[in-house]
Order: C-alpha cells, then structure tokens, then sequence
C-alpha cells in the first residue's frame, strides 16, 4: 500500500514510482537506476544550458559595441579567450544529447549516463571558469586589473566551493541524507 503524503493533491495516496518500485524490489535495478540517472542529468543540463548560451549571447555582442575599438591586445586576447571557452563549454553541455542522437536504441544507456556525467562535470568547471573570466575581462575595463583579479578570484573561487567543494564534502560526512523516496 502506498504511503500517505498529506501534501499530496491526489487525496494523499499516490501510487508508486515504478523505478523506485524496481529499485525497492531489485528487479531491473540497473536499468530503472540508469533510466532515472539520465533523467536528472538531462534537466541539470537543460538549467546549465540556458546559462551557458545567455553568456555565449552575451560575449558576441561586444566586438559591435564602440567601446571595442578602445580595449588594450590582452582584453581583446582574454575576450577571444572567454568567447572560445564558453562555445567550448556549449559544446560539452550538448554533448550528451549528441551522443545519444547517435547511440538511440543501441543499448548503450550506461555509457551515456557516464559519458554525460563526466561531459556535465567538464561543462560545469569550464563554466567556473569562463564567469569568472569575464567578471575579471569586465572589471579590467571598468575598475582596472588589480580589483579585476581580485574580483574574478573570487568568483572563481565561490564557483567551485559551491558547485564542487560543497557536494564532494555533504557526500562524505554523516549529514542530512535525503529519504529513499527523494
């Protein structure tokens, strides 16, 4: 019988997730695992996506700007350099969905599931990055390169911390852990 959840609109009992049915029961584990994996990395990209293309709109904009004539060779290097790392970034968030165009109905579904994990991973400290790349191309104009660096050190820094320091350390300890159901 299914759990009574008073936050849920269907009257409280909702019927049973038939991945996490499979998992409870360990029939057709991998499978049900691998099919709820790829799920939850393709909606983590989708978010990391629309970042990663507003960013990309962004830097290819400023060559049309007036104020382009008047950067100095290293900003116009650092923003050749930020624009290459944030397509190169795009393309490691798309990926996965490539390689599944490519591999669909195959069989492969553990090996996209690794591969985009790794390509999410990639994308996401590239992502780190090319922010604070541009935090440190945007401060140079405008407050000069020593508050730029420290600014951009900072980003980078916070960037990491939370998006990787963060969820290595919360995976290790004894902290709170989410319910079987979650």
């Amino acid at each position: 019988m299914a759990e009574h959840d008073p936050h849920d609109p269907r009257g409280g009992h909702a019927a049973p997730d038939p991945r996490e049915q499979a998992d409870h029961l360990g029939v057709g584990l991998t499978e049900a695992r691998l099919d709820r994996n790829w799920s939850e990395l393709m909606q983590e990209l989708r978010v990391v996506q629309t970042g990663v293309q507003l960013l990309t709109g962004f830097l290819v904009t400023i060559p049309f700007t007036e104020r382009f004539g008047d950067l100095t060779e290293g900003q116009r290097a650092l923003y050749l350099t930020l624009l290459v790392g944030s397509v190169l970034t795009t393309g490691l968030i798309v990926a996965p969905v490539a390689y599944h165009r490519v591999l669909f109905r195959r069989r492969r579904r553990a090996w996209l599931v690794e591969s985009a994990n790794l390509l999410a991973r990639a994308g996401l400290l590239l992502l780190a990055l090319v922010c604070s790349g541009v935090v440190l191309f945007v401060g140079d104009v405008v407050l000069g390169l020593r508050p730029a660096l420290a600014l951009s050190g900072s980003v980078l820094v916070t960037l990491l911390l939370l998006w990787g320091v963060v969820p290595i350390l919360l995976g290790r300890g004894d902290g709170p852990r989410a319910s079987p159901r979650a």
